[in-house]
């Protein structure tokens, strides 16, 4: 049973979605709408009282691009939570490469530096009780009849884990959302490795799926964010059937993740091979890598390189 909850990213989407339904649950008590935004923040947290009628919402601003920023926002959690959703992140767009002080570039940063400070945080103080959520992407395995290709990685070392984390890796070709592939796929090998150091936890990484009313699109080039919004996601994807669903059921897939004990600990659950809506599976089912508990452990250490 989980009473409380933290997400990251909480103001808009999924995070302020994934708000919603667990608010919306009888057992729930607290919800902290973690952001970096105050304005936006409140405003999330007063449609959100509007929208469910409950005043368990609080606010705690911090940036999850800066490692202080974030241990300093754990220091204000002044009781123990049940549960962490991770959604802050996305492609970023034209500053994804752009490197920040902790060394992660920017894509990486947004998507993983501060969402692990803040569980490194919550655990050295005893304020983490029961769950992890990771918000990992259909990309990681990748969709083939849309010619999204695997991530692929020669050896999975801590080297080049960290050349992924720094931008290193790409070369001069930095490609925002070839980029993000890998670093999501960082990011889910990191929460699979801590689902093994701390079996205490749950830790489990989800993919939202393929969902309308995100802001995916918006740091996307102009033509692409056009073709996304206005081609795919109304008139291609629902023509081929499990490819594309509502805001409210890419969030229902991290509140069942969590609250559901059909889905484990340390392990990657998204879309059937092929697929980017319908049914959740284990992904490691058809992408073996997931389960080398060596990468897992090697993607972590990659990570914490970065950290301190």
């Amino acid at each position: 049973m989980i009473e409380s909850i933290l997400i990251t990213g909480a103001n808009a989407g999924l995070g302020k979605e994934t708000a919603r339904q667990f608010a919306l649950k009888q057992e729930t008590k607290r919800v902290i709408l973690f952001c970096r935004n105050r304005v936006r923040a409140a405003a999330a947290k007063k449609d959100l009282e509007e929208k469910t009628g409950k005043k368990i919402f609080e606010i705690v601003i911090g940036d999850v691009t800066d490692a202080d920023s974030v241990r300093k926002a754990v220091g204000e959690i002044s009781e123990p939570i049940d549960a962490v959703v991770l959604n802050a992140g996305g492609t970023i767009g034209k500053t994804a490469a752009t490197p920040t002080p902790s060394g992660m570039n920017q894509l990486a940063a947004t998507n993983i530096l501060g969402n692990v400070v803040l569980v490194d945080e919550l655990i050295k103080w005893d304020k983490l009780r029961k769950a992890v959520l990771a918000v990992s992407a259909e990309a990681v395995p990748g969709v083939k009849m849309l010619g999204v290709k695997r991530v692929s990685m020669s050896t999975s070392s801590v080297d080049e884990f960290v050349a992924v984390l720094d931008g290193s890796y790409f070369g001069k070709k930095f490609v925002a959302l070839n980029a993000y592939s890998y670093v999501k796929y960082a990011e889910t090998m990191w929460a699979l490795s801590m689902a093994r150091k701390y079996p205490q936890l749950k830790f489990v990484a989800v993919s939202p799926g393929n969902t309308k009313g995100t802001q995916a699109a918006d740091s996307l080039p102009p033509p692409m964010r056009f073709m996304l919004n206005y081609v795919m996601m109304p008139i291609v994807f629902p023509l081929m059937g499990e490819m594309v669903h509502t805001l409210d059921v890419g969030a229902k897939r991290f509140v069942d993740a969590i609250s559901d004990e059909r889905y484990k600990s340390g392990v990657f659950y998204a879309s059937k091979e092929g697929k980017l809506s319908g049914e959740m599976v284990d992904q490691s089912t058809f992408f073996p890598d997931l389960k080398d508990s060596s990468f897992q452990d090697n993607a972590n250490a990659a990570i914490h390189r970065f950290t301190t």
